[in-house]
């Protein structure tokens, strides 16, 4: 919406309304003198008279709207001498959806977003956020079919919510998971394994990520490699900064905060490319450096290669923070499932500056594996048709901790471990209709038990993997959520010990 215009009505011409009246009156013909006593009608003033009557009403509409214009006019100035204050709030009422502030149209998208006014409306407006994604073209297809669930279930038969423990299912996810059963297992066959090998999950999940997300054209994405740990070989990190971000405006110190990332995957599966999106949308909607990691996976490099190589990481970023444009200290870790386990690890290990490394700033857990036992009442209840499966995490755990007393051990299960006092501040997200829901729920109890400053969110209709399905609106929006809520606690935490 256009700010009001200070300049004078166009229509008017800029006349006082006096002058308008005036010269109405004289196109009518009429008079201010006192008037005559009427004539004795005759054919020719009989004529005159409808003419006369039309001229008088012209002249009395001008006077009308000319009296309209001056008290329209007399109300601006008025309302110009409120203070700003009432000023501004009076437009926000009259105008509830109009762009304020730095998310007016003409602002800079740097200086437009994260920061600013109407932060909400810029995040979840989908005709802003469009301008900054690219969707292959068979992803943004399928989520032209995916966004009419009702139409996709109705054809599929399958019309009937799907209800557990009290929970109703997404029906964009239920629509989706209906699609990927009726076609996504056509390589089944009884001559091929149930099971494809790691190879070949690694190759398929490529595959289905690259349609899953949008591609944000609004962040700088460069990649590198860095010393892996104790002579291991060096591993590949992939960094994200949303453009006009980290130019020393964030941090009273100069600098943006850190986040580095780990990816999920069952510590098998996933690696850079799988969550480039999810990456991209934290770096963008949390104005943070996010630092993703391409730890070594299972079954090539069982435990603790994954641990080793993310707390290498980890330390190489407090290591290089003038190079990076990071604040020091202000380093956070995040990660999904698998890497939500491998963010806790490093949160522990780190402790009070354990390691000659100073603690992360914060942590961000989303729907982590944290219990190697799976003993939980949702992996038994969530463990069959939710896209995470009990048998899926009971073959993860095999190829990651093929020796069973691993499992004892918090670095594999840092539910376990005996003292959680003193660890970062935790923002910890589930889902609904996840075997692991527990696990990050018991983990929230546990870490306020210990004193630490938890922000525990369970989406209660969503599935494991929410935060990488794009193509999914709600899910989307509940990534974005989940991004903003990480910047925020990446600035608000306290710097860890040991900074």
């Amino acid at each position: 919406m256009e700010p009001p215009s200070d300049q004078p009505d166009a229509r008017s011409g800029g006349a006082s309304p006096g002058r308008v009246g005036s010269a109405g009156a004289s196109r009518s013909g009429s008079t201010r003198s006192t008037p005559k006593a009427p004539a004795p009608a005759t054919a020719t003033s009989r004529k005159a008279t409808p003419r006369k009557a039309a001229s008088t009403r012209k002249a009395a509409s001008t006077r009308k709207a000319a009296s309209t214009r001056e008290a329209a006019s007399t109300r601006e100035a008025a309302s110009t001498r409120k203070p700003a204050s009432t000023r501004e709030a009076a437009s926000t009422r009259e105008a509830p959806g109009a762009p304020t502030g730095a998310d007016a149209p003409g602002v800079p998208p740097s200086d437009r977003g994260p920061r600013g006014p109407g932060r909400g409306r810029w995040l979840y407006d989908r005709r802003i956020q469009r301008r900054y994604e690219r969707w292959p073209l068979a992803a943004r297809a399928l989520a032209g079919v995916l966004r009419h669930p009702e139409l996709v279930l109705a054809l599929l038969g399958t019309r009937a919510p799907v209800e557990h423990d009290g929970r109703v299912l997404n029906r964009n996810t239920q629509a989706m998971m209906g699609l990927a059963e009726r076609f996504g297992g056509a390589d089944r066959t009884a001559d091929r394994p149930e099971r494809p090998d790691p190879v070949t999950m690694r190759r398929q999940l490529r595959v289905s990520a690259g349609v899953a997300m949008p591609t944000r054209t609004d962040v700088h994405v460069w990649g590198r490699t860095i010393p892996g740990p104790g002579g291991a070989p060096d591993i590949p990190v992939r960094l994200y900064r949303r453009f006009g971000s980290g130019l020393g405006t964030d941090t009273a110190s100069g600098g943006q905060p850190a986040i580095v990332f780990f990816h999920g995957g069952g510590w098998v599966v996933g690696d850079l490319g799988t969550h480039d999106g999810t990456c991209r949308l934290l770096a963008a909607v949390s104005r943070c450096l996010v630092v993703a990691v391409d730890y070594r996976l299972a079954p090539e490099h069982p435990f603790p290669a994954a641990v080793d190589d993310c707390l290498a990481a980890y330390r190489w970023v407090h290591g290089n923070t003038d190079e990076l444009g990071v604040a020091p200290g202000r380093v956070g870790v995040m990660g999904d499932s698998a890497g939500g386990n491998l963010a806790a690890v490093v949160a522990q290990q780190t402790r009070h500056g354990r390691g000659g490394v100073p603690a992360p700033v914060a942590q961000g857990l989303v729907y982590p594996a944290l219990d190697s036992h799976l003993d939980t009442d949702s992996s038994r209840s969530m463990g069959e048709g939710f896209f995470l499966t009990r048998a899926d995490m009971e073959y993860f755990r095999s190829q990651y901790l093929p020796h069973r007393s691993d499992w004892e051990d918090p670095r594999a299960s840092p539910m376990l471990a005996d003292d959680v006092t003193g660890l970062a501040p935790a923002l910890i997200v589930t889902a609904g209709f996840d075997p692991l829901r527990d696990d990050g729920a018991g983990y929230a109890e546990a870490l306020r038990k210990g004193g630490a400053d938890v922000e525990y969110r369970c989406y209660q209709d969503q599935i494991h993997g929410f935060l990488g399905m794009g193509i999914l609106p709600d899910s989307l929006a509940l990534a974005t959520e989940v991004c903003d809520a990480m910047g925020t606690l990446m600035r608000r935490a306290p710097l860890g010990p040991g900074a």
